[in-house]
């Protein structure tokens, strides 16, 4: 039986390797992104969007989807501050303008993106929406940029509290906690070369596709709250 999916942040990195790698050839996939992906699949459908401008992006999402079924809903995206994972980042020096770009994307985006696309998940008969977070929403980690680790813990925070609403819909809600991607290799490139080439510094791409499938392979008697996964190597967590 064909799915519906709806992935944000196709053009590049993990979104990209989802948008790969996840949906089979018989099913309908929205990707939202700025730039256009290259992408196989007959029913592709590319919306494109400035999610640093949460109302408008939802409202173009939106008038694209109309009242179709959504099977899943993928929501990768994190943009971080200009100086993050630098040793030389500052969070006094962050702008004005950064900081509401970052919470604007991260999280605002992702709450009305939810909010909107609720009636077209309630079609589907075990729908399921996954957030991509990161170890820097995770208690008690290392990392310095605040802002980007506020949007982080944010987005757990959303999971949790939605796992209750959702709970009468049986709708699963997850989120994935990930440590540093091995983002620069394709998804193509084999796992031990990616690990050869990284000096198993960091976590390929391939290993995050397998949660996210079997999340997506979980009956609506379950729900996968969270799933972290730090590279073996980071320190920060």
């Amino acid at each position: 039986m064909s799915k519906t999916f709806v992935i944000y942040g196709v053009s590049k990195g993990l979104g990209q390797a989802i948008l790969q790698t996840v949906p089979q050839i018989q099913d309908q996939v929205f990707g939202i992104s700025r730039s256009k992906p290259a992408c196989d699949l007959p029913l592709f459908h590319w919306i494109s969007t400035d999610l640093s401008k949460p109302e408008q992006a939802r409202d173009c999402v939106k008038n694209q989807i109309q009242k179709q079924s959504v099977d899943y809903l993928i929501y990768n995206v994190g943009i971080w501050e200009e100086k993050a994972f630098d040793a030389d980042y500052d969070f006094e020096q962050c702008s004005d303008l950064e900081i509401s770009n970052l919470i604007h994307t991260n999280i605002q985006s992702c709450i009305l993106t939810i909010q909107s696309l609720l009636e077209n998940l309630r079609l589907s008969p075990n729908a399921k929406i996954i957030l991509i977070g990161s170890t820097w929403g995770l208690d008690n980690h290392s990392g310095k940029e605040v802002v980007f680790s506020a949007s982080k813990f944010a987005l757990r925070g959303i999971v949790h509290a939605l796992r209750e609403t959702l709970r009468k819909d049986q709708i699963g809600i997850s989120i994935l906690n990930l440590g540093y991607l091995a983002t620069e290799f394709d998804i193509n490139t084999p796992v031990d070369e990616v690990l050869q080439q990284s000096d198993h510094q960091f976590i390929p791409l391939q290993d995050v596709i397998l949660a996210i499938k079997f999340i997506l392979s979980t009956s609506k008697a379950s729900c996968v709250k969270e799933i972290d996964m730090p590279a073996m190597a980071d320190l920060n967590i």
